[in-house]
């Protein structure tokens, strides 16, 4: 298990000073928000790409991948009856799996609840079809670039669609493929009626990826989650996969939030061993 932190924290900084931040913090990867990098990926040529990586490894981090996949873009929606816009849709998703690849990711969190939210007219049924068909035509590129797309549920106040790690994983398990996969969140989570660490072990087969924040939004430490129980269930299946911090709020500033929440799950691991 290895510490990320998401990039979107370090707001307007040029991403030199995010990233050696992050790693004079003490994380060993970074996890990049696509707006934080260009409008569209598909502005990014390979060059722009390779350097993105090359200033990662400069600071001593690895490229965990991205999220916030649709986030300040246009045009776009999962879950969409129109076809065309499904299709629209896939076709960027394919090019955010070769971006990823290029900048050194291996990981797509395919977020994004306003791009998913159930349209007037469209219900969960239908919505679980639209998405499968959509996905279904990412999964070659996926293969292609050895990038795992994983399915992030929100909650309920989030989103409409896929508000739970039972509807993430129907939708996975529809698509069949090893690199459609789930992703989890503490936030999130929060909203289930299990506690995180028992959603943890029910679908150790599946998890792929893991945002640690708290329900309030802040940083892992911060509010009343504990994560020793989150912790000990990573220990129980073996998880070998990235934790990465994720904020909402960052009132208590940059500094504290990713430096003490480092910090605090670092000192859960300790009181685990």
């Amino acid at each position: 298990m290895r510490f990320a932190i998401c990039n979107e924290l370090f707001g307007d900084w040029p991403l030199e000073k995010g990233f050696d931040f992050a790693a004079e913090a003490g994380y060993a990867g970074v996890e990049l928000a696509p707006f934080t990098l260009a409008d569209y990926v598909t502005d990014l040529d390979a060059a722009a790409r390779g350097e993105i990586r090359q200033k990662a490894e400069r600071a001593g981090l690895e490229v965990v991948g991205l999220h916030w996949l649709l986030a300040k873009t246009e045009g776009f929606y999962l879950t969409s009856p129109d076809e065309t816009i499904r299709a629209k849709t896939a076709d960027y998703l394919n090019e955010l799996a070769r971006c990823c690849a290029d900048v050194g990711g291996q990981i797509l969190v395919l977020g994004s609840p306003q791009q998913r939210d159930l349209l007037p007219g469209v219900d969960r049924a239908a919505a679980m079809d639209y998405a499968a068909w959509a996905l279904e035509r990412v999964v070659p590129v996926l293969e292609q670039t050895g990038v795992v797309l994983a399915v992030e549920p929100l909650a309920p106040g989030d989103t409409t669609f896929l508000q739970s790690a039972d509807d993430a994983v129907e939708l996975i398990e529809r698509i069949g493929s090893p690199q459609v996969r789930l992703h989890l969140d503490v936030k999130a989570m929060s909203g289930e009626n299990a506690p995180p660490a028992e959603i943890i072990r029910k679908n150790a087969q599946l998890l792929a990826h893991f945002h640690a924040n708290d329900a309030n939004l802040q940083g892992p430490g911060f509010g009343e989650v504990d994560f020793m129980p989150i912790f000990e269930a990573f220990g129980e299946i073996d998880y070998r996969g990235w934790v990465s911090v994720e904020v909402f709020d960052y009132s208590p500033g940059v500094d504290r939030l990713a430096r003490e929440s480092l910090k605090y799950m670092e000192d859960c691991l300790k009181n685990l061993a």
